[in-house]
C-alpha cells in the first residue's frame, strides 16, 4: 500500500514491499526486540551527533518519535482509506535506520487487518511499540511517560496530515474515519493524557529544545523553551 506517491499524503505513509533499489542494511524489527540492539544503537548515536545534542536521550527520543510516526503513518493512513492495513508482523517488517522514508522500512508480509482500534492497537502498540521501548530503556535511561508521550504525539501528527491531506482532496469521510480510530488508540491507558485540548497539544517532552538551537516542537508541552543548563558547557567530544 502505497500512499506516498502521486495524491498521497506523503512519503512518510509510504511503505515499500520489495528492498530499496539502493540496498540498506535492513533488519527485521522482530531481532531488535529481541535483543539486537546494534541498530537501534547506532540510529541514536546519529541522530544525537546530527543534533549536537550532549544528552543521549535527546538522541534516543527524537529517533524513537521518528520511528513511532512512521508506524502509525503506514497503519492509520490505509485504514482511514480502504479499510485493512498492513498486518505488519515484526518478524516481516525490516528496518534500517540510516535511511529516510520511504526507503527506511521495508515490508515483506501480505497479511492485511481490518481497520479497528483493537486491530490497530495490537498490530502497532502492543506488536511494536511496546517491545521498542523496552529496547530503548536496555540503551540507557528514558522515561517511559517520555516515550508514550512521543508515541501520542506521532500519532496525532499523522492524524493531522491524513486531515490536511483529506480535505484538500475533498474527502472528508477520510478525515472522519481517522478521527474515530486515533481517538478510540488514544482512549487506552498508555496513550491516556498524553495529548490534550482541541489542539492535541502533548503533556509532556520530547527533549528536542536541550539540542543546540533546538527550539519547540509545533505541539510542544511548553510555551517557551526553559533554560537547561547546557548553554555554557562546552560541546560533547
Amino acid at each position: 500500500m502505497d500512499m506516498g506517491g502521486d495524491g498521497g499524503p506523503g512519503g512518510f505513509f509510504a511503505l515499500r514491499v520489495t528492498a530499496p533499489e539502493t540496498g540498506g542494511a535492513h533488519r527485521s524489527l522482530a531481532r531488535l526486540y529481541a535483543g539486537e540492539d546494534g541498530p537501534l544503537t547506532a540510529r541514536v548515536d546519529r541522530v544525537a551527533a546530527r543534533l549536537g545534542a550532549a544528552e543521549r536521550r535527546v538522541g534516543a527520543s527524537v529517533a524513537h518519535l521518528g520511528l513511532a510516526a512512521r508506524l502509525w503513518s503506514v497503519t492509520l493512513g490505509p485504514a482511514a482509506l480502504y479499510g485493512r492495513f498492513p498486518a505488519l508482523d515484526p518478524d516481516e517488517l525490516f528496518w534500517d535506520g540510516s535511511l529516510v522514508a520511504p526507503d527506511d522500512l521495508w515490508w515483506a508480509g501480505s497479511a492485511t487487518r481490518p481497520a479497528t482500534v483493537d486491530e490497530l492497537r495490537a498490530a502497532v502498540q502492543q506488536a511494536h511499540l511496546v517491545p521498542l521501548h523496552a529496547a530503548l530503556h536496555r540503551g540507557g535511561r528514558i522515561a517511559p511517560r517520555l516515550l508514550w508521550g512521543n508515541a501520542g504525539s506521532a500519532l496525532v501528527g499523522a492524524l493531522r496530515e491524513l486531515t490536511r491531506w483529506a480535505r484538500s482532496r475533498g474527502r472528508p469521510e477520510v478525515a472522519e474515519r481517522a478521527a474515530v480510530l486515533a481517538s478510540g488508540l488514544l482512549d487506552h491507558s498508555d496513550l491516556a493524557g498524553t495529548v490534550r485540548g482541541p489542539g492535541l497539544r502533548r503533556t509532556s517532552c520530547c527533549l528536542y529544545y536541550r539540542a543546540p538551537g533546538g527550539g519547540l516542537c509545533g505541539d510542544c508541552v511548553f510555551d517557551h523553551a526553559p533554560r537547561t543548563g547546557l548553554e555554557a558547557r562546552p560541546s560533547a567530544p
